[in-house]
């Protein structure tokens, strides 16, 4: 079993303030990355911003998509990538690359990821959002905080 399990927060609409990636091999967890990342003007929707907690005083001096990027890539290159609401974070990386000028094709993945809440569905697990999955299976998870989504999606992929 390997794969790799991704999940963005944004601050607004599809741009990324922080990335939580989870790298498996052999049905075990091998590498954890997070970061925060300096959206475009450093602006948030304030409903993002309650979602997830975090503000623009805490990206002000972090990376941009694109500095961030090669750590994102050299995660994400010829693997198999999990998320949950996989059309979401897809979507957030793809618009991400377009807009810095990067190829999402040169990254080698599907165009269509594994996706934990359709994997869920299809059990019976109603609602499947990610917190109710993870109580469901009994999976730690501090919401809206990226490398613990992405870690509670790594897990509940490996328990399908």
């Amino acid at each position: 079993m390997n794969f790799t399990a991704i999940d963005f927060e944004t601050a607004t609409g599809y741009h990324p303030c922080s990335v939580g990636i989870v790298t498996v091999q052999n049905g075990i967890i091998i590498d954890e990355f997070v970061t925060l990342i300096k959206p475009p003007n450093n602006e948030y929707n304030p409903f993002t911003t309650r979602v997830h907690g975090i503000y623009p005083k805490d990206t002000v001096n972090s990376k941009s998509f694109f500095q961030v990027y090669p750590e994102i890539e050299k995660r994400l290159k010829n693997r198999v990538v999990v998320a949950h609401n996989e059309s979401f974070d897809r979507n957030v990386l793809m618009k991400s690359m377009l807009l810095h000028g990067l190829n999402y094709e040169d990254l080698n993945i599907a165009s269509q990821w594994e996706c934990t809440v359709k994997i869920y569905k299809a059990k019976g697990i109603k609602p499947t959002k990610l917190s109710d999955c993870c109580r469901e299976m009994k999976i730690q998870l501090n919401h809206h905080e990226a490398l613990s989504d992405a870690r509670a999606c790594a897990k509940l992929y490996m328990l399908r």
